[in-house]
């Protein structure tokens, strides 16, 4: 018979081990999700408000810019120590707005807070045709490492005819510079030959008439298939009254 042995209890530093394992395993469980997962992106900032801006002349205004804008910098972030991408709204609410109005050039000066952005608009007397010649951008952001300035006077953007305003209804984008671009939403503009304080008869850009000729295509195509239809089933019912003629 073997004689019975008793469990021999298991060395101390080896039980110590077992329990500074179990009791550490979720923190490290928990520090290795934390470093490993990604920060979630910020969401978007809505659709901007639409904000009226005028330029007057003698108490009569000369420029007149009916719109929702939308900057779209890039900058050094102080903070992460990185290029950074952050889209900003304009509130028309907090926005200034100042500017001038010459024979063939018109400027809209708009300020908020620390952020300036000017549209410069170019006349040609020959042709009586205007766009939009320049952009200019300076803004200082709390998290921004040094000021952003980004400036381009070549530009070709809203073409008009002198009279008229330029109609968007939808979202365009200017790109001006590597770090800025422009988004400007339902937007009616007309920097020469305002009236009476009113917006002239207005020219939609290209988005808006692709969007409008679409449902028309369409009409078209319904309507001329009906009339194929129609046409065969004419054409089918002659030819069966056809079959059942008396010789």
């Amino acid at each position: 018979m073997i004689p019975h042995r008793p469990k021999q209890p298991l060395p101390a530093a080896l039980t110590f081990l077992l329990v500074l394992a179990v009791t550490l395993r979720p923190s490290l469980s928990s520090d290795a999700l934390a470093t490993t997962s990604p920060p979630a992106p910020p969401s978007p900032p809505s659709k901007p408000e639409r904000g009226d801006y005028n330029v007057t002349n003698n108490g009569t205004a000369c420029l007149m810019a009916r719109m929702g804008l939308q900057l779209n910098i890039t900058y050094l972030s102080r903070s992460q120590g990185k290029a950074v991408q952050e889209i900003v709204n304009l509130r028309p609410n907090l926005t200034k707005q100042s500017g001038s109005c010459e024979a063939e050039s018109a400027t809209l000066k708009l300020t908020e807070d620390n952020t300036n952005l000017t549209f410069i608009f170019s006349l040609n007397s020959t042709t009586n045709k205007y766009h939009l010649s320049g952009l200019e951008l300076s803004a200082k952001l709390s998290d921004m490492a040094q000021p952003l300035s980004v400036s381009n006077t070549s530009l070709d953007y809203l073409q008009g005819n002198l009279g008229y305003s330029y109609m968007c209804q939808r979202e365009l984008t200017l790109n001006v510079g590597q770090n800025f671009s422009l988004n400007t939403f339902q937007l009616q503009v007309q920097p020469f030959g305002v009236s009476g304080d009113q917006f002239g008869a207005a020219e939609d850009c290209e988005l808006d008439e692709d969007e409008m000729l679409i449902p028309i295509i369409v009409g078209a195509a319904l309507a001329g298939l009906v009339l194929i239809v129609l046409f065969a089933y004419l054409i089918g019912r002659k030819r069966s009254h056809a079959g059942y003629q008396t010789i």
